[in-house]
């Protein structure tokens, strides 16, 4: 049977999946490869990145979309190096030679990665072996490099900059085109130098960028087709209303649906019984699991709200205050975050992620309330106003004097 996936680049075979490729304009993609382009692909985290170039990498290697030989590489193991490009360019070689010899059946960077590494300077190493691994094939290379974002400081500056340093020696010396793959547009970069106190944008360090592709969330048809599919395998259907539910309150965000819908399905007694249709309840039931349990995906969004910049952005849309004093670079901060929805109208992107956030900006109170709140909750669920402002009377004839002195 397969699963709602929410842990890692969905497989076909044990997930319920949109086609990653349906996802980007694909037309556009092998146009930019054809072209020998190098080319940015970014999303806020857990939005399917990962699984799109995968494919990619497939379909590349398949030999129907041209002859190619196309390597897929993660360097995120590179960020422990942080400033240290020594240690930065020897792992993604290693990354780069591992990946090589499992996918590609291809062990040259193996080969040569020693005398590299033993002869070049860290900041000439990376350009080096990229040199020699193009021209030790005929075929074009084309490289797609995951987690771009996780390099920090003159690490990321000197990849940068040795991947535009070869540029001109393509196809046949070096990838015929690379795709960069990140949270954030390069654009948005702002690196400094720990070295020189240099500071740099990413659009300067790598201006060879010849595009910057966003992978948006799921359409309404997605989300549909994505439950059909369960129901197809399962029988178990998903009520109107919990489909509506489900958009309202995700508005597409690939992890939130694939969440909601596992808690619902797989980890929720009443789900099991797929003889059950699933029902808007259901589904608020699981969300609220999801934001008392803090998964990692809000966590990780939440975590954010320690920054300033994304303070200043978030906190006056929760408050709804008329002024704020976020600039430009702010608001695209915490939109490539994918706290803020895309359109004219600041907001956040989601009703998950605004209760998440409120939450989060309101811990210490909460914990501070020593009152039941289920006392104030009838028994459909509503709020029941007149019993907390009686509530509220009551407290405040017994306290007023504390808080009027």
């Amino acid at each position: 049977m397969r699963s709602f996936n929410t842990t890692g680049p969905v497989e076909e075979r044990d997930h319920y999946c949109i086609p990653p490729l349906t996802r980007v304009d694909l037309d556009y993609v092998l146009n930019l490869i054809g072209r020998q382009e190098y080319f940015f692909l970014y999303a806020p985290r857990q939005t399917g990145k990962t699984s799109v170039l995968l494919t990619l990498q497939a379909l590349l290697n398949s030999g129907t979309a041209g002859d190619y030989r196309c390597l897929y590489v993660n360097i995120e193991g590179a960020q422990t190096a942080r400033e240290d490009v020594g240690r930065a360019v020897q792992t993604i070689l290693g990354r780069l030679a591992t990946r090589a010899r499992l996918v590609l059946e291809d062990g040259f960077l193996s080969a040569v990665r020693p005398e590299i590494l033993g002869g070049y300077e860290p900041h000439e190493a990376l350009e080096e072996a990229l040199i020699r691994w193009a021209a030790a094939d005929p075929r074009p290379l084309v490289l797609l490099i995951d987690e771009i974002d996780a390099l920090q400081g003159d690490s990321l500056i000197s990849v940068l900059r040795q991947l535009r340093s070869g540029y001109d020696l393509r196809p046949e010396r070096f990838p015929h085109s690379v795709v960069l793959c990140g949270v954030r547009d390069m654009r948005d970069y702002r690196i400094r130098s720990g070295s020189t106190g240099e500071s740099v944008t990413g659009s300067s360090a790598f201006k060879i960028s010849a595009a910057s592709l966003r992978l948006g969330d799921f359409e309404r048809t997605e989300v549909e087709a994505l439950l059909g599919q369960h129901t197809a395998e399962t029988g178990q259907e998903f009520e109107p209303a919990a489909l509506e539910r489900l958009w309202t309150q995700t508005q597409g965000q690939p992890w939130l649906v694939n969440a909601l819908c596992a808690e619902a399905c797989f980890e929720r007694s009443r789900g099991l019984d797929r003889r059950r249709a699933i029902t808007e309840d259901d589904i608020l039931a699981a969300q609220e699991v999801l934001i008392r349990r803090r998964v990692v995906h809000l966590d990780q969004l939440t975590y954010k709200l320690q920054e300033e910049r994304v303070q200043r952005v978030v906190e006056p849309v929760l408050s709804g205050a008329e002024e704020s004093e976020f600039s430009t670079r702010d608001y695209g901060y915490v939109r490539d975050l994918g706290l803020i929805a895309a359109g004219d109208e600041i907001r956040i992107a989601n009703p998950i992620y605004a209760e998440a956030v409120s939450r989060e900006l309101t811990y210490v109170a909460q914990v501070d309330i020593l009152e039941e709140p289920a006392q104030y909750i009838d028994d459909d669920g509503s709020l029941n106003a007149d019993r907390l402002l009686e509530a509220f009377q009551e407290y405040y004839r017994e306290n007023s004097e504390h808080r009027l002195q």
